[in-house]
């Protein structure tokens, strides 16, 4: 088993920055072959997609609410996954879950696809 644990949420203005990190422990020998991502839900809405890397880290997808803004990058030797949140807006108000699947080449944007999920970590962002 595989478990996630993010760190770095919290209260910021809106236009601030915040760096989330999820941290990956128990069966990680094979880390650098997880595709990766990131969910947030807000209160009130449904679980969405904000952003995944693949498995080597050269490609990167991202929803439209959050491209140009957030940035997503893995360190395969510390079993790391980040998420840069830049210009942020009381829209991203959320809690925010990292995710893990442990095999695939392609791209995955749902839920469902990923095999490990974390507990989330809650960003908010005043106006």
């Amino acid at each position: 088993q595989v478990q996630l644990v993010e760190s770095g949420g919290g209260l910021v203005q809106a236009g601030g920055s915040l760096r989330l990190s999820c941290r990956a422990s128990g069966r990680t020998f094979s880390f650098s072959s997880f595709p990766l991502g990131w969910f947030r839900q807000a209160p009130g809405k449904e679980r969405e997609f904000v952003t995944g890397i693949n498995w080597s880290g050269g490609s990167t997808y991202y929803a439209d609410s959050v491209k140009g803004r957030f940035t997503i990058l893995r360190d395969n030797a510390k079993n790391t996954v980040y998420l840069q949140m830049n210009s942020l807006k009381s829209e991203d108000t959320a809690v925010y879950s990292c995710v893990a699947r442990a095999y695939g080449r392609s791209l995955y944007t749902e839920w469902s696809d990923y095999h490990y999920w974390g507990q989330g970590t809650q960003v908010t962002v005043s106006s």
